[in-house]
C-alpha cells in the first residue's frame, strides 16, 4: 500500500453503521491502480452529527472529498453548496468534493453505477419491464438511472407509498417516455409477476435477520434480481431468488464502475 503522508489526498466515507462498508477497499485499489496519492477512510457518522461533520471538512484543506452512503445520501443532498444536474434531479448525492475555496458539491453516481452493472452482468434495460423496491437515496439514483436507460415500465413500491407516489411524479415530469406506476399493496404479486427486473433498493438484508423486501409469490424464473446490499454477497433475496432459477446480480456490482467516475469528480485524474 502506498504510504499515507501529508501530501495524499483524503477522502472520508460518512455512514451509521460502518461495519457494512466494502466501496472503500474497491476505490483505494482503482486508485493505486491509477498510481495516485490518494485514499478513502470510513468514518462513523450518526445523522445528529452530519451537518457538524460536513462544517468541519470544509476547513480540512487535504480533504479533497466525502463519499455519502446509508443513511445520509438525502441529508447531505440539502447542506452542500451546489449540485451536479444528476444530482440536482435525483434528490440525494453520495458524493461531495471540496473545493479549493472550502465550498462542497454534491454529485451521484449510484445510477450510472448500478445500470453499468447490470449491463455488464448481461442484462440491457432498454425495453424492460422494472420493479423497484426502495425510494430513498439509492432508490431515487436508480429509478431514475432505469427510466434513463430506456426501460418500457417502472413500478416503485416503498414501505411510506406517498414518498414512492412523489418520486413517480418526479419522474414523469422528467422522463415521460417511462411508464411509471405505483402498485396498491394487493397489487404487488401481479407486478412482480409482470416484471423483467426486480431491484431492493432498500438497506434489508444487511442482516441476517431481515425480512425480505417484498413477498416473491409472483417472482418468475424470468425475472432478473437486482440488490443494492453489498453484504453479505447473497442476501436472502438472492438467495432465493437463484433458487427460484432466476439470474441475480449482487450488491456489489454497482460499485465496480464508480470508482474511476469518482476520481475524476474529485479531479484526481483528468476527466
Amino acid at each position: 500500500m502506498t504510504p499515507i503522508t501529508g501530501k495524499t489526498a483524503i477522502l472520508l466515507m460518512l455512514a451509521d453503521p460502518v461495519a457494512h462498508i466494502r466501496g472503500t477497499a474497491l476505490i483505494n485499489e482503482t486508485l493505486a491502480g491509477l498510481g495516485l496519492d490518494a485514499v478513502i477512510l470510513p468514518l462513523h457518522v450518526g445523522p445528529a452529527d452530519l451537518g457538524t461533520v460536513l462544517l468541519s471538512v470544509r476547513r480540512m484543506q487535504n480533504v479533497a472529498g466525502l463519499g455519502i452512503t446509508i443513511p445520509h445520501k438525502v441529508a447531505a443532498w440539502s447542506l452542500v453548496d451546489a449540485l451536479t444536474p444528476v444530482a440536482q434531479r435525483m434528490g440525494a448525492t453520495n458524493f461531495v468534493r471540496r473545493n479549493a475555496d472550502g465550498t462542497l458539491t454534491g454529485t451521484n453516481t449510484d445510477g450510472a453505477g448500478f445500470v453499468a452493472g447490470l449491463r455488464t452482468n448481461g442484462f440491457a434495460p432498454a425495453g424492460k419491464r422494472a420493479l423497484l423496491v426502495g425510494t430513498g437515496g439509492v432508490g431515487r439514483a436508480i429509478a431514475f438511472a432505469l427510466a434513463e436507460a430506456g426501460v418500457a415500465s417502472l413500478a416503485l413500491m416503498n414501505r411510506d407509498r406517498g414518498k414512492a407516489e412523489a418520486l413517480a411524479q418526479d419522474l414523469r415530469a422528467l422522463v415521460p417516455g417511462c411508464a411509471v406506476s405505483v402498485p396498491a399493496p394487493d397489487d404487488t404479486a401481479a407486478a412482480l409477476a409482470g416484471a423483467d427486473l426486480l431491484v431492493n433498493g432498500t438497506s434489508l438484508g444487511m442482516a441476517p435477520e431481515d425480512p425480505l423486501p417484498l413477498d416473491l409469490s409472483g417472482l418468475t424464473a424470468s425475472c432478473t434480481v437486482a440488490e443494492v446490499v453489498v453484504q453479505p454477497p447473497m442476501t436472502r433475496l438472492l438467495t432465493q431468488a437463484a433458487a427460484r432459477g432466476c439470474a441475480v446480480i449482487p450488491g456489489a456490482e454497482m460499485l465496480k464502475p464508480q470508482p474511476k467516475l469518482v476520481a475524476e469528480f474529485f479531479g484526481l485524474v483528468p476527466g
